[in-house]
């Protein structure tokens, strides 16, 4: 994997919200967007 750089563009990407609708990086283009990942419940992590 390749880590990003201060001010490089993140990799386009598709990810299920909460609600289990497909969400896409490119759906907030020009916009800043913050990603929060976390364990699924009743998960270790």
């Amino acid at each position: 994997m390749t880590k990003l750089a201060p001010q490089d563009s993140a990799p386009q990407f598709e990810l299920t919200d909460q609600h289990g609708k497909t969400v896409k990086s490119t759906d907030f283009k020009g916009q800043k967007l913050l990603v929060y990942f976390y364990p699924r419940a009743n998960t270790s992590g």
